[in-house]
């Protein structure tokens, strides 16, 4: 692994900086968050018709840039670091792998320029809490997690030529708001159990959405109720979806894990310009030994998971499954960083109107939607065969 980046990335990155620093602010954050979508639609407009960013792992058949995945990975630490109010996660990160994985070309031809594009947003609709589950990050990805047939989640049924879907699920990022559902549905019954996507619109009859009040407000959330609604089966019924859904939660791991070292570092870097103009006993506060030690020991820690996470964006396109373990230690370094920002910028730290309190919820939100940090790293540990055979001296 070469660990210097290309002109490319820094560039991407560079320019993502400048305009997040100019168009998402806290004042614009905020207000971002009280929006009815949770998100800043023009924002999200100038990111995808300046940047290219929704479309930049796309490939150029389909209206996107055509970079490697490792550039949108390592383009989220700045994302992560505005704690930017973008349905990117839901929509590139998420949703647009797995239609161009699975779906047909005519599927592709009609989606993926607009999600490319930025006038089409989507949401995964995976029953919660099976988000983690669903993409292999605390477990193999198997099991009745769509629903099994039994109570919860979401049933297809066949319907002439097509399909409907009823059930419903909660806590799905963008789910309120996103144009194009993504639904993961159990099929066949008892005798062929099994779980295929399948597409929704976001207006289609007899489908309810609410916006639910989520801990980390940065990541809005939606309950998506489906009556008897008509959907279209993404892709063929042979189609692998478990396998497909790991590697979309690979590469998923490794954006969260540089978007959490982003935010690390933010959090990082206002504690230290605080620290520098707060003065205690006559001496800025940050000139205090013990103040000292505690700030680095947190920049120690991410500049470990920033490590963990470049590479992880590295690996995700040639089929090392890292990413768990880059996002638990990530996910480590963002949860310490808010915490102690939070304690070391005393009692304005504690209260609703300053930032620190979001870079925490981040932390735990992630771990919720994604996590714990133990899950991923003991699911990371069983995949290696780490403990496999060890027995107890005796």
């Amino acid at each position: 692994m070469d660990p210097r980046l290309t002109a490319e990335q820094d560039e991407i990155r560079r320019t993502l900086r400048e305009l997040l620093h100019k168009r998402c602010g806290p004042e614009e954050l905020r207000a971002a968050l009280d929006t009815p979508a949770g998100h800043d639609r023009a924002l999200w407009t100038t990111l995808a018709e300046q940047l290219g960013l929704p479309g930049l792992a796309v490939p150029e058949t389909y209206g996107g840039v055509g970079c490697p995945r490792t550039d949108l990975a390592l383009a989220a630490e700045e994302t992560g670091r505005a704690l930017a109010p973008t349905p990117l996660l839901a929509t590139s990160v998420l949703t647009a792998p797995l239609i161009l994985a699975l779906g047909t070309d005519a599927q592709r031809a009609r989606l993926l320029p607009r999600l490319t594009d930025g006038t089409l947003t989507a949401a995964l609709a995976i029953p919660a809490p099976a988000l983690a589950t669903a993409l292999a990050l605390t477990g193999p990805g198997g099991g009745d997690w769509s629903g099994g047939g039994r109570a919860g989640g979401v049933q297809a049924r066949r319907a002439g030529d097509g399909w409907r879907l009823y059930g419903e699920a909660a806590q799905v990022l963008d789910g309120h708001s996103a144009g194009l559902l993504l639904v993961a549905a159990h099929a066949g019954g008892f005798v062929r159990s099994r779980t295929l996507l399948f597409l929704v619109a976001g207006d289609a009859a007899g489908a309810v959405r609410t916006r639910q009040t989520a801990l980390d407000p940065t990541r809005p959330q939606g309950r998506v109720q489906l009556r008897y609604v008509e959907a279209e089966l993404l892709g063929q019924e042979e189609a692998e979806v478990a396998g497909i859904l790991a590697r979309t939660g690979e590469f998923a791991a490794a954006f969260l894990a540089c978007e959490a070292v982003g935010a690390a570092d933010r959090a990082l870097e206002r504690t230290v310009e605080y620290l520098k103009q707060r003065e205690q006993f006559g001496r800025a506060i940050g000139s205090f030994q013990a103040v000292q030690h505690r700030l680095a020991d947190v920049y120690v820690q991410v500049q470990a998971a920033r490590s963990a996470a470049y590479y992880a964006a590295w690996a995700t396109g040639r089929g090392e499954r890292v990413g768990g373990l880059a996002l638990a230690q990530a996910l480590g370094a963002l949860r310490l960083a808010a915490a102690e920002g939070i304690q070391l910028h005393g009692g304005i730290g504690f209260t609703w109107e300053h930032q620190a309190h979001l870079y925490f919820k981040r932390a735990a939100g992630d771990e919720l939607l994604f996590g714990p940090a133990h899950r991923l790293r003991a699911h990371a540990a069983e995949e290696s065969g780490l403990f496999a055979g060890a027995g107890v001296a005796v």
